[in-house]
């Protein structure tokens, strides 16, 4: 986050100025940013009454020199040299006028009749206007009659220390109450915390993700392995951490399917809750379908009226269909009219099938396997004639749509900013999995948007695709790198009313501004 520039506020200064200061001094372009115009002329004005006895003209007599020193006294109200008039630090924090110089004196003839004033010529020091490269380079290299008329002079602060720095609004937007959201997956353990900002969407402050497989070998024994606990515990650990340093005021820690079909899957969490800490539960399969869909409600657009959104998991994979042809409500999940859970992911169907090497006689045995599934769907059709509409579309949610997508664009490291939201074809897609199944397992390992940690599982995600696009057949998908985390965040912070409490919070601000 970027942090704010640095301002100087005198004591009593004028209100106006000071709020054009304080304005000023909100838009730093970068850390440790100042405003150039508040510095640039205090500096002028610190260089221009900073100037040494040997750069004024000699006085004549002892009485002119007793004057001088007088007309000096009464225009610098600090006493000491070198530090400007309050007036000439409020000049210098709104840019604008050069601080006051002492009004010319009128010299008298000896009968006391006034004279024509001389004018005195200045000397103009190089390095600019303010003299700033002199005063400088006076400082760094002293000559020796200067170091001899000018002793040193300590320089006091200037009475008012405190000042309203931008960074108070970096410090309470880190000090604002956060929500978070954890999800323990058969493959990922991920955690996300946000502050909420506009109605109905939140910052993200800080975030974790990590592949661990917990559910391996899950399909074949029922059970949690050793290993794989081991590794879920250890990334529990890093997202415990960083909960400690924040303050949360609501969160909800999940756990899903392998947690939910293994045997020892409560034996687990008690282990986690010991060694980290952190108590997770388990959720069903329809709230799991919700919660997927209450994460991606700002990609369905105005003007849709129907959507298929599928989550494809490591153990499971949710499917929700999706009506929002009649009156738009602020939750997506409230449009929910049909859902199931398949009982297949990509960690399971490749364990079943095999990942390392899938041939295109493999891939579609894999295909009609999920699609097995989905004929045991009764409500598949539940959407009607909206489904084969031009307003329809599919919306996925799952490393493999977002790896898909990667690939399509011919990522060289994955970017979420240019994955989520992106439109794709039917074309797009049919081109994205055919050139995934004819490519080997070290041609997938070496593509940046699969790598070594998905090479053996994105083709039983396609498979699971492949089964999804054969019922509900659409010309366009839409991609979202989001899912079940975004949609806790969005169920707590609305639950809570934290939308509520902002939108009146900003309209105080503003009546108060005015």
């Amino acid at each position: 986050m970027a942090r704010g520039a640095e301002g100087l506020i005198v004591k009593d200064p004028d209100p106006d100025a000071q709020a054009s200061a304080n304005r000023g001094s909100m838009h730093g372009s970068g850390p440790g940013a100042r405003p150039a115009d508040a510095v640039s002329s205090s500096e002028g004005a610190v260089s221009r009454s900073a100037r040494s006895p040997a750069q004024e003209p000699s006085a004549p007599s002892s009485k002119r020199r007793r004057k001088r020193k007088r007309g000096r006294q009464a225009s610098g109200k600090n006493g000491a040299a070198g530090i400007p008039s309050s007036a000439a630090l409020q000049n210098g924090a709104n840019g604008s006028a050069k601080p006051t110089e002492p009004s010319a004196k009128v010299a008298r003839a000896a009968d006391g009749s006034p004279q024509p004033a001389v004018k005195k010529r200045r000397r103009r020091s190089r390095g600019g206007k303010n003299g700033n490269g002199a005063l400088l380079r006076s400082q760094q290299n002293p000559q020796p009659d200067q170091q001899r008329k000018v002793p040193p002079v300590a320089h006091p602060a200037p009475s008012a220390v405190q000042v309203r720095l931008p960074e108070r609004l970096e410090r309470k937007a880190s000090q604002q109450p956060a929500y978070a959201a954890l999800d323990l997956g058969t493959n990922n353990c991920r955690l996300l915390v946000a502050v909420p900002t506009r109605s109905g969407q939140f910052r993200v402050v800080d975030a974790f993700s990590r592949i661990v497989r917990l559910g391996e070998g899950l399909t074949a024994t029922g059970r949690l392995g050793d290993a794989a606990m081991t590794r879920a515990v250890e990334a529990l650990k890093v997202c415990a951490d960083k909960l400690a340093t924040r303050d949360i005021k609501r969160a909800r820690l999940i756990a899903t399917e392998a947690c939910r079909s293994a045997a020892n899957g409560e034996e687990f969490l008690d282990r986690v809750k010991r060694e980290t800490g952190l108590q997770l539960e388990i959720i069903d399969r329809e709230t799991e379908a919700r919660l997927a869909v209450s994460g991606c409600g700002s990609l369905v657009e105005r003007g849709t009226k129907a959507v298929v959104l599928f989550d494809i998991g490591g153990g499971s994979s949710e499917i929700a269909l999706v009506d929002v042809s009649g009156e738009r409500r602020p939750r997506l999940a409230r449009h929910i009219v049909a859902w199931t859970s398949l009982p297949v992911g990509v960690v399971s169907l490749a364990e079943r099938f095999g990942g390392r090497t899938v041939t295109p006689e493999i891939f579609q045995a894999m295909v009609a396997d999920v699609a097995g599934m989905l004929d045991r769907f009764d409500e598949r059709g539940k959407l009607g004639a909206l489904a084969n509409g031009p307003d329809f579309h599919l919306l996925g949610t799952s490393g493999t749509v977002t790896t898909l997508a990667g690939v399509h664009l011919g990522l060289e490291r994955y970017d979420r900013r240019r994955v989520d939201g992106l439109w794709l074809d039917r074309a797009n897609v049919d081109a994205m999995v055919a050139k995934l199944v004819s490519w080997d397992f070290a041609e997938r390992v070496a593509n940046p948007c699969i790598g070594a940690d998905r090479a053996d599982l994105v083709l039983a995600g396609c498979a699971i695709l492949e089964a999804i696009r054969a019922v509900w057949p659409s010309e366009r998908l839409r991609v979202a790198d989001r899912g079940l985390r975004e949609g806790i965040l969005s169920e707590l912070m609305g639950d809570d009313g934290a939308w509520r409490r902002n939108n009146t919070n900003n309209t105080n601000q503003r009546q108060g501004t005015r």
